[in-house]
């Protein structure tokens, strides 16, 4: 009998690889060798696929010797998705299946004993995957067959047990199984806070004209936000709002963010494809690898990039741990995270807006403006607590602004109209499509992504401007980075500008001139706004 082939796909982070798993059953002394870089969990392989044929009512090779090998060799393998696979092989391989049925087909779930099927994580980058080699079929557990078919082009099959996948195969009626458990755990609490983003808006928030306003830039251009300022200032309900004036995902943009939600085994596939941005907001106790990604065995997403093309809001971000405040350098300016181990290397997309919120001290109370000042910190706490806010990372952050409490005319302004958040979702969304037109064909969709060689040349701020914001960094008050943010801030702004005065959406952004850097200046800094100056002078 020829060697028999079948194909699952195994997960190097966010890309997939096509595995052949080829099995070999010949006359010698009788075993089972599984070789090609297999984990400890496929190694027990071995035992779970012949009881799954055994308690299936197959016949099992087992006066022959068995060698199964997966293929790239040198691909280390993991995960016991692949069980299905090894045992279809085995099985044609000793005849119970022709071979030529398994061609273009790829197999995924792992085994239980009695031969049943139990779902595996990241069923959607594995699709995606297949069908990029040319996979005509895949065979997946029942529950995982609406994630299957979010990917277009392939035909899913759901299976509940290795006895239905052969009938399948073989063209044979399908017999009845027991339904396949979901993987999902019950929770102990019916409260789910998951829903938080979706039941708060803008329109809840009073005063706070500058930090608005720093919000709806930060979301127009991708850029980073840091809001200080004393407890109760509404630092942590603004930045909740933020998701809530994000466009919906592009049909890239909403794959990349289901398929990195499936990678965690946290997708509802029976919701389709991801349109809202993702939320993230972990715990300041939280380690390296839960933010960043990592974790022992394959490596998994963090928080940063299962908020890529959302929002991750680091709340108290002064208490985070130094190491990960210090990870977060790196992805903050390249987009993505690579993580590297011994033999291995993973790069997963980590594109968010990031939004910290820290008090100016540890008390929460202290206020520059005199007579307001309620700290009972020492002077050398505040500094110590100061010190944690690291230069090199706030280099990194486009936007800094200063959350003051509201005043009590603010709170009681019986005229106050805060704008809703579909109001100002509808001006980012237009900011961006702008952005998008300007930058196609480039690769980059937002201001706070392109690179400032590219900015500089291609998108250059007018003469005067160019010249004022050299000054500011032959002054050293700005680093060449922070120069390049600034120059990014100043077409977000000028974007903005060009919406809120109503001019043709189809006609390009004038480059930005005084005007828009000194509005971007102030934004750098921390700086009072004089926002509503900007959209008069457009007009």
């Amino acid at each position: 009998m020829p060697v028999a082939r079948s194909r699952c796909v195994v997960l190097d982070g966010a890309v997939g690889h096509l595995i052949d798993v080829q099995a070999d059953v010949s006359p010698g002394q009788v075993g089972f060798t599984l070789v090609g870089r297999a984990d400890t969990a496929l190694q027990e392989a071995r035992d779970r696929c012949r009881m799954a044929v055994l308690n299936s009512d197959l016949a099992w090779p087992s006066t022959k010797r068995v060698t199964v090998l997966l293929a790239p060799a040198d691909l280390p393998k993991r995960g016991s998705h692949l069980d299905l696979a090894i045992a279809i092989a085995v099985l044609a391989a000793d005849g119970a299946l022709d071979p030529e049925v398994l061609d273009g087909v790829v197999l995924i779930g792992e085994l239980t004993l009695d031969g049943g099927l139990r779902p595996a994580v990241g069923v959607l980058p594995m699709v995606l995957a297949a069908v990029g080699r040319g996979a005509h079929t895949v065979i997946v557990p029942e529950p995982q067959t609406e994630e299957a078919s979010l990917v277009p082009g392939v035909a899913v099959i759901g299976a509940r047990s290795l006895g239905q996948v052969v009938a399948l195969l073989s063209g044979e009626a399908v017999p009845t199984a027991a339904p396949v458990a979901d993987r999902s755990a019950t929770g102990v609490l019916s409260w789910r806070g998951s829903g938080r983003v979706e039941e708060v808006d803008l329109v809840d928030l009073a005063g706070m004209a500058d930090a608005r306003y720093a919000a709806e830039v930060a979301a127009a251009g991708g850029h980073h936000l840091l809001l200080m300022g004393p407890k109760g200032a509404g630092k942590t309900s603004l930045a909740e709002r933020i998701p809530t004036i994000l466009p919906d995902l592009d049909p890239e943009e909403s794959l990349e963010a289901t398929t990195l939600r499936s990678l965690v085994g946290a997708l509802d596939a029976t919701t389709g494809l991801v349109r809202r941005p993702p939320y993230a907001a972990p715990h300041h106790d939280a380690s390296k690898a839960a933010i960043v990604g990592g974790g022992s065995g394959q490596v998994t997403p963090g928080e940063l990039s299962r908020a890529h093309t959302g929002v991750l809001f680091l709340d108290e971000f002064p208490l985070f741990r130094l190491d990960v405040l210090e990870a977060l350098r790196q992805p903050l300016e390249s987009g993505d995270i690579t993580i590297a181990r011994r033999d291995e290397m993973v790069t997963l997309p980590a594109r968010t807006l990031l939004v910290l919120a820290a008090n100016p001290c540890p008390c929460g109370e202290y206020r520059v403006a005199a007579g307001q000042n309620r700290c009972t910190c020492r002077e050398s706490v505040r500094r110590s607590y100061r010190s944690r806010l690291s230069g090199p990372l706030l280099d990194r952050v486009d936007i800094t602004r200063h959350v003051e409490g509201l005043r009590p005319h603010e709170r009681n302004d019986p005229l106050a109209r805060p704008e809703p958040s579909s109001v100002v979702r509808a001006r980012v969304t237009a900011a961006r499509e702008r952005q998008g037109r300007r930058y196609a064909g480039c690769g980059w969709r937002l201001n706070g992504h392109v690179p400032g060689p590219l900015l500089r040349e291609e998108w250059p701020l007018t003469p005067t401007a160019a010249t004022a914001l050299d000054a500011w960094v032959y002054d050293g008050r700005l680093t060449g980075r922070g120069a390049v943010r600034v120059h990014r801030l100043a077409w977000t702004v000028a974007d903005l500008a060009a919406v809120s005065a109503g001019h043709d959406p189809q006609e390009a952004t004038a480059p930005p001139g005084p005007d828009e850097l000194d509005v971007a200046l102030r934004l750098r800094a921390g700086s009072p706004l004089l926002v509503a100056t900007l959209a008069e002078r457009a007009g």
